[in-house]
């Protein structure tokens, strides 16, 4: 039974090695996520005012950082949600754009990355 439990978990450590990301794997999946978020906003504005309300009531230093760049325009605020610099993949780690992607379209994604 022992020996078993271990050939077990040594199969789930493979299984998740193999998934593992690089950082920059990762970021080039948040940019992606990044660029579908954007595109539905182009065609609908008002839910950049959703990222907005929803980043007003959050805490966290990473989330707050978003307030003053969601009070600009919408064109200011794509440009820093693209950003390819450091910053805008900072960013992009505590992104305020929550429910604008519906979780098919984020799982859409998120298997397009692991292929």
């Amino acid at each position: 039974m022992r020996l078993r439990l271990l050939r077990i978990a040594l199969e789930q450590y493979r299984i998740e090695a193999r998934e593992m990301k690089t950082h920059q794997e990762i970021d080039a999946r948040s940019l992606r996520l990044a660029q579908a978020v954007v595109a539905k906003i182009d065609l609908n504005p008002g839910l950049l005012q959703r990222a907005r309300d929803w980043a007003a009531r959050q805490e966290s230093v990473g989330v707050k950082e978003w307030l003053p760049i969601l009070e600009q325009t919408w064109p200011f605020v794509r440009e820093q949600l693209l950003a390819q610099d450091e910053e805008g993949r900072r960013l992009r780690q505590n992104s305020p754009f929550v429910g604008i992607l519906t979780p098919q379209e984020r799982w859409a994604l998120y298997r397009e990355s692991n292929t």
